[in-house]
């Protein structure tokens, strides 16, 4: 005998009834996107090795570098694609991934830099707007998270492509090249960086 009752409804507590809002399942911390995440960030001292290895003229060493430097660059676009596709987010990614993001890049510009093959005002100004772009989001996180633009996107995957060209051993010829692409990074960089800036004071400004 049925125990619903002629109107139709479900007493409390009858099977079949969903007490209170569903549970949220928990995002387990050790997941394929951290694990990403933190293989890039252990492949910076692996990368500086192979980098400054023999004076950072072998060519197979410079090989083993842009490798190190590719591999670690992949797995920054699986990871996030992973975390957002599967519901992998964890508030250690947050903190983490842009961690080991500008820990590889940084460690690049700074290396050669180091080995003279990059002039220290481009390092120094990719690093400042990395810098300022983060104060910038503790100055307004109160106010509202301000979401990555396409721009900033491909001022990454520009940097990251300039980045390769430069561990390459490449024949002298093509330093054109290499200039024109890190050029490239460099204007993106910077462009962005304006574009956060303006973003970041209007958003203040309107909760002002």
């Amino acid at each position: 005998m049925s125990a619903t009752p002629a109107d139709g409804t479900t007493p409390a507590g009858a099977a079949g009834e969903a007490l209170g809002p569903p549970a949220v399942a928990q995002v387990p911390l050790v997941n394929i996107a951290n694990i990403l995440t933190v293989t890039r960030l252990a492949l910076v001292p692996v990368f500086l090795f192979a980098l400054f290895a023999d004076d950072g003229v072998s060519d197979s060493w410079r090989m083993v570098a842009f490798l190190v430097f590719a591999v670690g660059s992949i797995t920054d676009f699986i990871d996030g694609h992973l975390a957002r596709k599967y519901g992998l987010v964890t508030d250690f990614g947050k903190v983490v991934d842009p961690i080991a993001d500008k820990a590889l890049t940084g460690a690049a510009l700074v290396g050669l830099s180091a080995l003279g093959e990059l002039p220290w005002w481009v390092t120094l100004t990719i690093a400042g707007r990395e810098i300022l772009v983060t104060l910038l989001r503790f100055w307004v996180i109160r106010y509202g998270v301000i979401a990555a633009s396409y721009g900033g996107k491909v001022k990454t995957f520009a940097q990251i492509i300039a980045i390769g060209l430069y561990l390459l051993p490449l024949p002298a010829a093509l330093d054109p090249l290499l200039w024109a692409g890190m050029g490239i990074a460099l204007a993106l960089t910077v462009i962005t960086g304006v574009d956060y800036v303006v973003r970041a004071l209007r958003l203040r400004a309107t909760h002002g």
